[in-house]
């Protein structure tokens, strides 16, 4: 696993990068499903 590579530096900062925006689109999804049960006063 120790490939310092340009090519396996590329993937693995890509599959840090799509981690890190699922994580979000989770996040938001989850905030977005609880402000829309929580009726707003």
């Amino acid at each position: 696993m120790g490939d310092k590579s340009p090519k396996a530096n590329q993937k693995h900062k890509a599959q840090q990068k799509g981690k890190a925006a699922g994580a979000a689109q989770k996040k938001n999804t989850a905030a977005a499903a609880k402000s829309a049960q929580k009726p707003k006063r």
